[in-house]
């Protein structure tokens, strides 16, 4: 099962700040909570709030609030997100995606 999460920053610099630090962190740190990263990118578009876009999936049958979970009270993610200001993160919208029959897959 995939996942396009959408985080939204407070400004420009926490995007920049967001997606050069404390990202790499994270494409250390997740695959041990079973999630797999295959981007991340930043939203180039003047007229809408700075926005980091992340593209990840979970191993069938994963019980994805739970892994999520799991990873956001770790100690991993906290060392992943020292020295950022939690509260920069305006708002994170997650879609579940389903891969279309006769697609390659991502």
């Amino acid at each position: 099962m995939f996942q396009l999460r959408t985080y939204t920053l407070a400004t420009a610099e926490a995007a920049e700040r967001y997606l050069s630090v404390h990202w790499p962190r994270h494409l250390d740190s997740l695959p041990a909570f079973g999630i797999t990263v295959h981007g991340v990118w930043r939203v180039v578009d003047p007229d809408m709030p700075p926005r980091v876009v992340a593209l990840v999936s979970f191993a069938p049958g994963s019980d994805i609030a739970a892994v999520n979970a799991a990873y956001m009270q770790s100690d991993a993610f906290r060392a992943d997100m020292d020295g950022f200001d939690i509260s920069a993160i305006r708002g994170v919208e997650a879609q579940l995606l389903n891969t279309m029959p006769g697609l390659p897959p991502v």
